[in-house]
């Protein structure tokens, strides 16, 4: 009782803590009481103590390959609950990751009352063997090993001998392993497979084409398979995750360390085995030429043929379809929950809804979840999680909640916090998974017939989204068409909300346009100047077109959105070389967003995309809709939800509605916590306060960061490679969420979205450029992108800092390596931001640009605003800073001004003009030593005596002194600060 009244003493301070005002006052007793009663109905239902969860580590050895008579080992870590025996459920990892990974997931699901099992699987983590990409007589194969160890243990349920009580649930490559291990054995009682795939190849290779009708009867219809286009960005963002097992983007992966003592022995009994033997980390393929990582090889010849061809030949297509779920999902009759995310460019909604369809004529129990997440937009939160955990309760004890057979998220408006609100809508059951259809509405388009133009090699290309990166990028980069290269159809003005729930169709016209005139500026809205040469006789007869289609949200002001940064690629095989128009009809992404009244819908149609692989041949298309149709449009009705609480399923009425205050004023509590503005912090650019990020297993990259930048100021931050500079830069972005602490810009507090981030300018990655464009239209392009006004962009006050004078209107090609970067810095500089973050601004300059790079820094801080850099170069920073903040192991180990930092030695220099009398005259004062002329220069260490009664002793002996200050230079202190082990470059 003592704890938990503190607890709720704690609050109701907080809560009167933050008001400022009579009326707040009010409204806060009025809070405060609805506390204690909810406090008061918490003391007599009784609160359960926290559960504790006992683990223990074990090596599983399982067989290399199927010929093979050598074992590879399977690191393992069994989470206990409480109380046993208990069902067990396997947590298989994420590509990229480890056992570790899944160190929440599963003690989460112990505290449930599950005996959790997580695993690195073979080829990642401490495992040992190689990467088949979860073929079944390997990575699957292995996933029943540790059926048989779990139904060995003594706190696991059993249904037989050798048959446990079991479930399996993971993310994306884990959940396709619960698929296929479903799919191929009898004893899994259930899987939860999370944002996964159904087949393999139509994930990688996708073909949005449908031959059949237009439509569909489900959602999220995918297209039929077929060859399509190479998905190339985020292939290689998973093969660099094989790589030896290091994580993907957008994953946080922990750092390798000691194996812990092994507390389970190899055959799955208590400690005292063979437990100090490391697993084998011999890959299968030792010797393998050519860089493969940790993959198999035929993986590894997969890929390399993926990516040097962009198709998939018949080897890796077999390769593919083994290691899809596809392969097994007719066969899956357990209950299935499928949990699918929206905002998902690797698996999109289709992947589910295949796997649902599949499952369900099967004869399974599908329930379906479309989560406001997905790789773009992150892993399941708590609620989900907790959901998916009561889920599987109920399938294997016949306790927990029951859900309905589909519910979907939906993004709405920013709230007060300036999040996306989020709600959730119930359906019962999936339209079209047993019959019946998807009700549907179709929206007129209109737009003539358009000419596009795909430049050689396809480069440049367009933005869509950014693959493997979660946050607002997606969002803010996406839509960034390039002229020339994309036809557009727009729609009238909507006069009520449309609720766009899954994959619209459109049917279009294209032709082959290659030797035709040139089209009108008006139709491709590029000038003569910069039109790109039309192509001749490199398309060959009956070529294939490759296109890429979207949908837009526009707003009134012209502002678009792609919703989930999804695109429908197609390729449209064998065009008639005498261009004569082909009908297609393209099934677009599966998305759920609320288009509201007064904006309009616009389908572009592209040539090229940044995340595909794109024809290299020149070409041009003709691209028209398909008579009057338009675009049709998904939209399943439901019914809303809100959040509920265990505790109002033991209460009456009066419970209920108790419950649902405490709901209210939580949130309410929570809006006010994140929109409220440190008053004492509102003229202060840059706060930055007890900044901390674990990652699983235990790194911490930055740990209680402290500092604050001031207006008008030059802050160099320094230190050796590790020291947390990236990721202190990153969370301050909002591109990393920190586990502790807190960073304001103006008193605003910064996270993921925060408006105030408009006020923060960077540059933190080599600049990329549009190279057949000028600098000016590439900062007019970047400046589109971000959806502001075209007045706020201050692009000439930008110029004019960045010095490029009449070098802005020249081609970005022509540019040397210093225009480049200062174009980079304009960019940055667009908005004229009042916190400018750049990260090595100065790299691959000479001396001479390195010297205007200082300049153009200075010249911005000059005018108010604060200035921010990250840089190995020391005395560049020396010479341009102001200030300094020296990082080493993810702390401040040094933070003030550069002449603070570099004097705390204590060593002095004095330009004099007779230097043999000033040696003699420092040799005098008592204290000083270390007397030595340099030139005009002499040298003395001080001892803490001050530099004026040096300065004082010569000026008295006839000296003229035209300079007085420290001797040693910024790397001399750095060097003294991080050890001599700091690593500057």
């Amino acid at each position: 009782m003592r704890g938990r009244s503190s607890s709720w003493s704690h609050t109701v301070l907080l809560v009167l803590r933050s008001t400022r005002s009579r009326k707040a006052v009010q409204r806060a007793v009025a809070v405060v009481a609805v506390l204690l009663g909810a406090a008061s109905v918490s003391v007599l239902l009784g609160e359960d103590e926290q559960p504790d969860v006992h683990t223990q580590e074990a090596i599983i050895d399982v067989p290399r390959s199927p010929d093979s008579v050598e074992n590879i080992a399977l690191d393992v870590t069994l989470y206990e609950p409480q109380s046993t025996p208990a069902p067990a459920v396997l947590v298989p990892h994420g590509f990229g990751g480890s056992k570790d990974s899944v160190q929440r997931e599963a003690t989460e699901l112990a505290e449930h009352g599950f005996v959790a099992l997580a695993y690195s699987a073979r080829g990642f983590g401490d495992s040992g063997g190689t990467i088949s990409l979860n073929d079944p007589d390997r990575e699957v194969a292995d996933a029943a090993h540790l059926i048989d160890f779990a139904a060995r243990q003594p706190s696991v349920t059993t249904d037989s001998d050798g048959d446990p009580v079991i479930a399996v649930t993971g993310s994306s490559y884990g959940g396709a392993l619960a698929l296929l291990l479903a799919g191929t054995d009898e004893r899994v009682d259930a899987i939860a497979p999370v944002m996964t795939y159904h087949d393999l190849e139509h994930a990688l290779l996708p073909n949005a084409l449908i031959r059949g009708q237009r439509g569909s009867d489900t959602p999220a219809h995918g297209a039929e398979r077929g060859d399509g286009v190479f998905k190339q960005a985020w292939a290689g963002a998973l093969f660099t995750g094989g790589m030896g097992g290091i994580s993907t983007p957008g994953q946080e992966a922990p750092e390798p360390g000691d194996r812990p003592d092994s507390e389970v022995d190899r055959n799955g009994s208590p400690a005292g085995g063979d437990q100090d033997q490391p697993p084998s980390t011999l890959p299968e393929n030792a010797g393998l030429d050519g860089p493969c990582g940790r993959f198999a090889k035929p993986v590894c010849r997969a890929y390399t043929r993926l990516a040097t061809t962009g198709t998939a030949g018949d080897q890796a297509r077999e390769l593919l379809e083994r290691a899809s779920p596809s392969s097994v999902t007719g066969d899956i009759t357990i209950p299935t929950l499928l949990v699918q995310g929206t905002q998902d460019t690797l698996f999109g909604l289709e992947q589910a809804e295949a796997n649902a369809r599949r499952i369900a004529e099967a004869g399974g129990d599908v329930s379906i979840i479309w989560y406001a997440g997905g790789h773009d937009g992150g892993a399941p939160g708590p609620q989900l999680r907790e959901k998916i955990a009561g889920w599987l309760s109920h399938q294997l004890t016949g306790d927990g909640d029951r859900l309905p057979e589909f519910s979907y998220d939906v993004r709405g408006n920013f709230d007060a916090t300036r999040a996306p609100s989020v709600r959730t809508v119930e359906v019962g059951e999936y339209p079209g998974l047993r019959g019946g259809s998807t009700p549907r509405r179709e929206i007129e388009l209109t737009g003539p017939e358009q000419t596009v133009i795909n430049p050689p090699g396809g480069v440049p290309a367009a933005i869509s989204s950014m693959p493997a990166l979660r946050g607002p990028i997606p969002t803010a980069l996406g839509g960034t068409d390039l002229p020339g290269q994309f036809a557009s159809f727009s729609s009238h003005t909507l006069d009520d909300q449309l609720l766009i729930t899954g994959s619209s169709t459109v049917t279009l016209e294209v032709a082959s346009a290659t030797g035709d005139a040139e089209p009108p500026a008006s139709e491709t809205g590029i000038d003569d100047a910069e039109r790109p040469e039309q192509p001749g006789s490199g398309q060959r007869a009956g070529s294939d077109a490759v296109l890429f289609v979207k949908l837009y949200d526009v707003g009134p002001d012209g502002t678009r959105r792609l919703p989930g940064g999804a695109v429908a690629p197609v390729r449209v095989p064998d065009l008639p070389p005498d261009g004569s128009a082909v009908t297609v009809t393209v099934s677009l992404p599966g998305i759920v967003h609320p288009v509201e009244p007064g904006h309009r819908l616009q389908l572009v149609v592209a040539t090229t995309d940044q995340a595909y692989d794109r024809s290299p041949e020149p070409a041009a298309y003709r691209v028209s809709l398909s008579g009057a149709d338009g675009v049709s449009v998904p939209s399943v009705p439901g019914t809303e939800t809100g959040t509920g609480l265990p505790v109002a399923q033991l209460l009456g009425i009066a419970g209920v509605l108790l419950a649902a205050a405490l709901v209210a004023v939580f949130a309410a509590l929570r809006r006010a916590g994140t929109s409220d503005v440190a008053e004492d912090l509102a003229e202060i650019p840059l706060s930055i306060d007890g900044l901390t990020k674990t990652y699983p297993g235990g790194l911490t990259a930055v740990s209680e960061l402290s500092f604050r930048v001031e207006r008008g100021q030059v802050l160099g931050l320094l230190g050796p490679n590790g020291a947390g500079k990236t990721t202190a830069l990153r969370m301050l972005m909002g591109l990393v969420t920190p586990t502790s602490g807190e960073i304001r810009v103006f008193g605003h507090r910064v996270y993921p979205g925060a408006p105030v981030l408009s006020r923060v300018g960077s540059f933190v990655e080599g600049p990329g450029f549009v190279p057949h464009l000028s600098g000016r239209k590439n900062l007019d392009l970047f400046w589109a992108a971000t959806g502001r006004p075209r007045r706020q962009a201050h692009v000439g006050e930008a110029l004019e800092l960045a010095g490029l004078g009449d070098a802005v209107d020249r081609k970005v090609r022509t540019y040397s390596q210093g225009m480049r970067q200062r174009l980079a810095i304009a960019q940055a500089m667009l908005g004229l931001p009042d916190v400018l973050v750049l990260d090595e601004p100065t790299n691959g300059l000479d001396p001479p640009q390195i010297h205007q790079m200082r300049e153009v820094l200075r010249r911005y801080a000059d005018t108010g605003r604060t200035v921010l850099v990250s840089s190995h170069l020391l005395a560049e920073v020396e010479q341009t800073s102001t200030h300094v903040v020296v990082m080493h192991h993810g702390t401040v180990v040094a933070d003030g001004a550069v002449g603070e930092i570099v004097a705390a030695g204590g060593e002095a220099t004095f330009t004099v003009d007779d230097p043999g009398t000033a040696a003699e005259t420092l040799r005098g004062v008592d204290g000083l030593t270390g007397v030595e002329v340099d030139g005009e220069n002499v040298h003395v260490n001080l001892h803490g005596i001050p530099r004026s009664v040096a300065v004082t002793a010569l000026v008295h002996a006839g000296v003229s002194v035209e300079r007085a200050g420290p001797r040693r230079r910024l790397e001399d202190a750095f060097l003294q600060l991080v050890g001599e082990e700091g690593d500057t470059r």
